[in-house]
């Protein structure tokens, strides 16, 4: 199963940078990068973190999919 996530959309559409939406959620910019790429799997506390910000669900952010 791979991730997709729209976290990159909605943080696009809000005009917020990497590092504001890191600050927010307590974590590195590297780690918000990651997400975004899929390459970073978040635990469920920062995903509920980041749908929080964004006023949106963690399925709305999160997606798993067949390879």
């Amino acid at each position: 199963m791979a991730l997709k996530t729209r976290i990159r959309e909605y943080r696009e559409k809000a005009g917020m940078k990497q590092n504001e939406l890191a600050e927010l959620v307590g974590v590195r910019r590297e780690t918000i990068v990651h997400l975004e790429n899929g390459k970073y799997n978040p635990s469920l506390k920062l995903a509920m973190d980041i749908a929080k910000v964004f006023q949106v669900t963690v399925e709305d952010l999160f997606e798993f999919t067949e390879d």
